[in-house]
């Protein structure tokens, strides 16, 4: 009995020992905002060195906050490598017109990565975005409101279009689109201002101005199914940054959703490691965007996060 007992004391604090570890160098802090000179909370690891590193800025998911341990992997990871990292708040869940897309949250994400290079000796040439699902969307925002600070953004699974993602949820029953209204002031088509605040607050309203910027668009082909965001949304968005003679046709896009099968004219073979077993099945470049489905739903892949980051600090001078 004495021995079952600290089985399950030990089960039951197992996930904590891994966040103390890390803990031991990712602080909680209070940085202040541009937006409205507050102090917004973040988690933030500053290693102390003489030589510039790079800094990676991870942003929650739709419902999450700062202290949300969806990316912990890739925190980890940073510590290892002794690279920055800063997971802000940008006004946590999007539930409300200060938080999903607002001047708030596009501040609030600028003035984390000013704290940051004020902070620690950051590399301004190597500073990297990734978001999943909420944090996708907010990922694929900015690097069409500010592409200039960028090196390069990971977006997975992300929203592209609030007022399509809108009616999907609608039409799927997911309370999502009540937190859409209650960020946007109604539902679409209610007043031109609503209209504007959907527009204002989705990504394909900007991500033209994103092209040049190194951008990783990812999702899992059975999204929509088994997930709450259809694959669409990350073509479209690559249909934003590419070259018109790369970009999907309407038709392949509703294939794609529809089915999520690859279409005959569009697979090609495909061979990448850091997916695992979640191997990608389409795969399409246009200049410095890459657009992956991969064999999945609605999730982050971490080695894949991972290994693109390397890759794409290994090649940032060329």
């Amino acid at each position: 009995m004495k021995n079952a007992s600290l089985f399950i004391l030990l089960l039951l604090s197992a996930p904590f020992a891994h966040r103390e570890a890390v803990g031991q160098q990712v602080q909680e802090i209070r940085y202040h905002s541009s937006a409205d000179d507050s102090q917004q909370p973040a988690m933030f690891y500053a290693p102390q060195t003489d030589t510039a590193v790079p800094l990676v800025v991870v942003l929650h998911s739709w419902s999450g906050d700062y202290k949300q341990r969806l990316h912990k992997k890739i925190e980890a990871w940073c510590v290892q490598q002794g690279w920055a990292y800063i997971h802000p708040n940008f006004r946590g869940p999007n539930l409300r017109p200060e938080a999903t897309g607002s001047e708030l949250v596009v501040q609030d994400i600028v003035s984390a990565v000013d704290h940051a290079k004020m902070t620690a000796n950051i590399d301004p040439s190597a500073v990297y975005l990734i978001g999943t699902s909420g944090g996708g969307y907010t990922s694929l925002l900015m690097a069409g409101r500010h592409p200039e600070i960028w090196a390069g953004v990971s977006a997975w699974v992300p929203i592209s279009d609030l007022t399509a993602w809108y009616h999907e949820c609608k039409l799927a029953k997911r309370n999502y689109f009540n937190n859409i209204v209650a960020s946007c002031g109604g539902v679409p088509g209610t007043s031109p201002e609503v209209d504007e605040e959907y527009r204002k607050r989705s990504p394909l309203t900007y991500l033209a101005d994103a092209k040049g910027v190194r951008l990783s668009i990812n999702a899992g082909i059975r999204d929509g199914h088994v997930g709450s965001v259809p694959v669409s949304h990350s073509l479209l968005a690559f249909n934003e940054v590419a070259e018109a003679a790369d970009r999907l046709s309407e038709e392949q896009i509703r294939e794609l959703v529809q089915t999520a099968k690859v279409p005959a004219d569009l697979q090609t073979a495909i061979s990448d490691p850091s997916f695992g077993e979640k191997q990608p099945l389409f795969r399409r470049t246009s200049g410095s965007a890459t657009v992956t489905l991969f064999d999945g739903g609605h999730e982050l892949v971490d080695n894949a996060a991972i290994a693109w980051i390397k890759q794409t600090y290994a090649a940032k001078g060329d």
